[in-house]
C-alpha cells in the first residue's frame, strides 16, 4: 500500500515510517523539513497523491494552550481538506490515554490539542481510527527535563502504565492497513510504573544527577493523580517492559 505519515521526522513518526517499510509498504513522509507544511497546506496535494491512509503523528511544543490548540487544529484541518481531495480512505491519529476525562485541567497544553485533534478527526470527512496510547517510556525524564535547573527538576508524582515507542509504533502501522475502526482501543505497556520513579532510573542509567521533587503543577495538576492516566478496560498491552527498554537505552 502507498501509506503517507505526518510528523515522520518525529520520534513515532519515523519509527512507524521504519516499521511501514519493514512490511513492504510505500510510505510518503510529511515533514516540514521535507517540504510539506501542515500549519498552510503547502506541498499536502502532492504528496498525498495515490495514497490510501495517513498516519498522524503530530506534535507541538506545548508552550501554551491557546497557541497548541491552534496550531494542531489548523494541521488537522489542512491534513483532512487534502486527504477528501486526493480520496484517502483512512486517517488513523494517534493520541494519548485518559485525556478526554480530564478536560478541566487546563494548563495542559498537549492534552488540549489532542482533544482538538480527536473532535476534528471524529467529525472530519475521512473515515478514521484513533489510537490512545499512554505515556511513553521516555516521558519521565523529558518532562524532568523541562524543568531542571541547577541539577533539581521537579516532576508530577503520576501513577502511569507506560508504553514503548516502537510497540506504538507497531500498532499504528497495523491500524492504518486495515479498515477504520473509530476508537481504537488503548495502548498500554505491560507494567505501572511511579513517574517519578521512572526518571530517576532513566536518568541514573544515563549517567546523570538530578535531584526530583515531586511537584503537581497547572499542567499536571492533582487531579491526575491515581488511575486517571492509566488503560481504560479492554486495552491492547504491548509486551515491552520499561527495565527492557532501558537497557536498551544503555547497552
Amino acid at each position: 500500500m502507498r501509506l503517507a505519515v505526518a510528523g515522520a521526522t518525529g520520534n513515532i513518526g519515523a519509527l512507524t515510517v521504519t516499521a511501514l517499510e519493514r512490511d513492504g509498504h510505500d510510505v510518503v513522509r510529511i515533514s516540514r523539513s521535507l517540504g510539506v507544511d501542515l500549519s498552510t497546506g503547502d506541498g499536502l496535494d502532492g504528496a498525498l497523491s495515490g495514497v490510501e491512509a495517513v498516519i498522524d503523528a503530530t506534535n507541538a511544543a506545548a508552550s501554551d494552550v491557546a497557541g497548541t490548540v491552534a496550531y494542531l487544529g489548523t494541521a488537522t484541518r489542512n491534513l483532512l481538506a487534502a486527504e477528501e481531495r486526493a480520496g484517502v480512505r483512512h486517517h488513523v491519529l494517534l493520541s494519548i490515554v485518559g485525556i478526554a476525562g480530564i478536560a478541566h485541567v487546563d494548563g495542559n497544553a498537549h492534552h488540549a490539542g489532542k482533544r482538538e485533534q480527536e473532535r476534528l478527526v471524529a467529525e472530519g470527512p475521512v473515515p478514521w481510527t484513533i489510537v490512545p496510547a499512554t505515556q511513553f517510556h521516555d516521558f519521565a525524564a523529558m518532562v524532568a527535563g523541562w524543568t531542571e535547573q541547577d541539577g533539581v527538576a521537579t516532576i508530577p508524582p503520576l501513577l502511569v502504565q507506560p508504553v514503548a515507542p516502537a510497540d506504538v509504533a507497531a500498532v499504528l502501522a497495523e491500524v492504518a492497513v486495515g479498515e477504520p475502526r473509530g476508537h481504537y482501543a488503548d495502548v498500554a505497556g505491560p507494567e505501572r510504573q511511579d513517574l517519578v520513579d521512572m526518571a530517576r532510573r532513566t536518568n541514573e542509567a544515563r549517567g546523570r544527577a538530578v535531584k526530583l521533587v515531586p511537584t503537581w503543577t497547572a499542567m499536571f495538576s492533582p487531579v491526575m493523580a491515581g488511575n486517571v492516566m492509566l488503560p481504560g478496560d479492554g486495552a491492547r498491552i504491548m509486551p515491552t517492559t520499561f527495565d527492557t527498554w532501558l537497557a536498551d537505552q544503555t547497552s
